[in-house]
């Protein structure tokens, strides 16, 4: 992975460690979302090249109306073989929408061969997973959200590594959520 590139994993989870619910969702987000306070958020889209996403959740995120990343190319990680490899997804909002079974690293390899510095690994947890077992990812940013779902899809989901967090930065939102910026590894710049 060349050292010029950023993968981070930018997400919020409830304070016990959960990202949605058992069946996905994420309804449970909405008072903070609500708040008027965007956490962020468009500063850091701003900076992306291009997103990466697994395959559930990019049918979550097609499910909520209007494609949001239109203007981004996406990669949708799928291990349903019986789909057409990169097939090019129709109807997302005239995005480049991309569902690949091809290895993590290769699809990282193409991206960053086109030029992308910066990816946003949107989710979910089985993915970011595979990523932070891999060394893949290189930066966590986290908004931890005041609440307890007691079950439900963990922020790392499946088997993880250990790996060495260094806090970079943190700041308290509004309504009680704190975001931590992390750099995954050795925290070099």
């Amino acid at each position: 992975m060349p050292a010029e590139l950023r993968i981070t994993y930018y997400v919020a989870a409830s304070v016990d460690g959960y990202i949605a619910t058992a069946n996905g969702g994420t309804g449970w987000l909405a008072p903070f979302e609500a708040s008027g306070d965007d956490y962020g958020y468009a500063d850091f889209y701003a900076g992306i090249d291009a997103l990466l996403l697994g395959r559930r959740t990019y049918e979550h995120c097609r499910g909520l109306g209007a494609w949001p990343y239109a203007d981004k190319p996406c990669r949708v990680f799928s291990r349903d073989r019986s789909r057409p490899l990169h097939e090019e997804e129709a109807g997302a909002g005239g995005g480049t929408v991309r569902i690949t079974t091809d290895d993590p690293a290769t699809v990282i390899g193409e991206l960053a061969a086109a030029g992308a510095r910066n990816l946003w690994l949107v989710g979910g947890g089985q993915l970011a997973g595979e990523f932070l077992v891999r060394g893949l990812l290189t930066d966590l940013i986290l908004s931890v959200v005041p609440v307890t779902l007691g079950s439900g899809i963990a922020l790392f989901g499946g088997d993880t590594a250990p790996a060495a967090l260094q806090l970079r930065s943190s700041r308290l939102h509004s309504m009680g959520l704190v975001q931590l910026h992390y750099r995954i590894g050795n925290g070099q710049d």
